[in-house]
């Protein structure tokens, strides 16, 4: 393909390295308006966009063991969101539930559709590497991502954590929604 052709106005696709410093100011924006009044003011001034790229350069450059994966939505060529997963890490899930860690669209680029293409490019490719559940957790008082993931097909199933979130041992509850992803038809 050149360089001259044309490009889809929104689009998924894995994540690359030149891509850190935008996820990190994708992560910034989002953590900073979903947990600024949730943590104390000390926690929320480290989400840093500098920080998170770094982080996310380090993950991009040398992947953890195991099928963890990042996606990025874009808007052109524009980073404006991202989505991360793994195995679940939770015990009760069994070995065949992916876990969708992150979940992050830029307040300005909300309501164009990149929620449901990162989702959809998850599980899409949790289902290719045999997962039959996807899970997530998410603050409990989340209202609004609870609106978006259970119209995406996940819902609760009665799991919850106390997350701590500050070094005096301050905690947020989660809980965790889930979907099956296997096909019912059978087929791929």
């Amino acid at each position: 393909m050149s360089d001259t052709a044309p490009h889809a106005d929104a689009s998924v696709r894995p994540a690359r390295v030149t891509d850190a410093p935008a996820i990190g100011r994708v992560q910034a924006e989002v953590w900073i308006e979903t947990y600024a009044d949730r943590v104390p003011p000390e926690v929320s001034a480290a989400f840093d966009p500098n920080a998170f790229a770094k982080a996310w350069r380090a993950s991009l450059e040398s992947p953890p063991e195991g099928i963890h994966r990042l996606l990025v939505a874009l808007a052109g060529a524009q980073v404006v969101g991202i989505a991360a997963y793994g195995p679940s890490q939770d015990p009760d899930t069994g070995q065949a539930a992916g876990e969708l860690t992150v979940l992050a669209v830029h307040p300005l680029a909300r309501h164009q559709g990149h929620g449901s293409r990162l989702v959809n490019a998850v599980v899409d490719e949790l289902r290719e590497i045999g997962a039959e559940v996807v899970t997530t957790w998410l603050p409990a008082d989340a209202e609004q991502t609870r609106r978006f993931l259970l119209a995406a097909g996940l819902g609760p199933d009665g799991a919850f954590r106390d997350r701590v979130v500050s070094p005096d041992g301050q905690t947020i509850r989660e809980i965790r929604l889930q979907a099956s992803i296997t096909d019912a038809e059978g087929a791929s």
